[in-house]
């Protein structure tokens, strides 16, 4: 995260735990999922579940974003066959009124905060541990389609139509975010991820008026309270499908840019000028690939064109110094 040099490519699967599991289906069998999330020993046994398999190189711990829109005073189900369903989604800028603007974290989200600890307890230093928090433009979409959408177009009527209510919301989930990565690193989160999952739906000019602006005050507000030695915590921004806010994310005070697979890497590392770290890109359906492929091509292809593309900057230093 922070730009050094490692033994070697770091492994991390950014769904690590879930249904490919058979334990995982055991112990989430007949339980509700938000209740699952609130039990700190559940969520420390399923974050550690995919580490008993596969020699990962971190754990995230098991949570979900719209634990914070819960926080603030919504109430969210997951049911089955349809995903994360709101009962009461906003529809007018006057159901803001029915938000907690003011959210104590340790109060509502401190069972988040318990997971974390007994997880880095658990862990016992074999590999860091990473938090992480939906965005604020993510959880608003949420918040007012009342689950998951395609085109996201109640939301974006929002922004249309009510830009001023919609950056009201954007700053108020900002505001509670901030707390709870602090939070997050207080209980023992060694790095914390920004997940901007609906950046997509954005173009580029939405993308910096209601994404970017809030993302870039949740990484410097965490990090000016963070100042204090030995919390040096990275901070990674995963805005997917905003390819074209590459040069944009990677001047806004995160460590880490990851990378969806619509994006070439190569490409990623000349427009961000080597200023962040890159995360990615694999594309997740390639783990329908058949085993040999998977196991050998798809790794070695992108290790080959990073080290490729690190060749070709070699080549081009060298010819100036030459040619100077």
């Amino acid at each position: 995260a922070r730009g050094e040099d490692t033994e070697h490519v770091p492994v991390w699967c950014m769904r690590q735990a879930g249904r490919y599991l058979p334990e995982f289906r055991e112990w989430r069998e007949g339980k509700d999922f938000f209740e699952t999330c609130r039990s700190p020993e559940i969520c420390c046994e399923l974050t550690l579940q995919p580490l008993r398999r596969f020699p990962l190189d971190a754990a995230i711990i098991f949570s979900d974003i719209l634990v914070v829109p819960q926080a603030m005073g919504m109430n969210v189900q997951m049911l089955t066959g349809k995903g994360p369903t709101f009962t009461e989604p906003l529809k007018e800028p006057e159901d803001l009124e029915r938000l907690q603007a003011k959210v104590d974290v340790q109060k509502e989200l401190g069972y988040v905060f318990k997971a974390i600890t007994l997880t880095r307890h658990k862990l016992e230093g074999k590999v860091p541990l990473i938090g992480f928090t939906g965005a604020p433009w993510t959880l608003m979409s949420y918040m007012i389609e009342g689950g998951g959408s395609v085109t996201q177009s109640k939301a974006k009527r929002w922004l249309y139509r009510h830009p001023e209510a919609s950056h009201m919301l954007l700053k108020m989930l900002a505001d509670v975010i901030v707390e709870y990565l602090l939070g997050q690193v207080t209980a023992g989160a060694q790095a914390l991820q920004v997940f901007e999952s609906h950046a997509g739906i954005l173009g580029p000019a939405q993308f910096k008026e209601f994404s970017l602006p809030y993302l870039r005050d949740i990484a410097r507000r965490v990090k000016d309270r963070l100042k204090e030695p030995g919390q040096d915590v990275p901070m990674i921004v995963f805005a997917k499908d905003a390819h074209y806010g590459l040069e944009d994310l990677s001047q806004s005070h995160y460590e880490v840019v990851g990378l969806d697979w619509t994006i070439d890497p190569q490409s990623a590392r000349e427009r961000t000028g080597g200023k962040v770290s890159l995360q990615g890109n694999m594309d997740p359906c390639a783990l329908y690939a058949p085993k040999v492929t998977l196991g050998a091509f798809l790794p070695l292809k992108m290790l080959k064109n990073a080290v490729e593309h690190f060749l070709s900057q070699i080549r081009s230093l060298s010819n100036g110094i030459f040619s100077s």
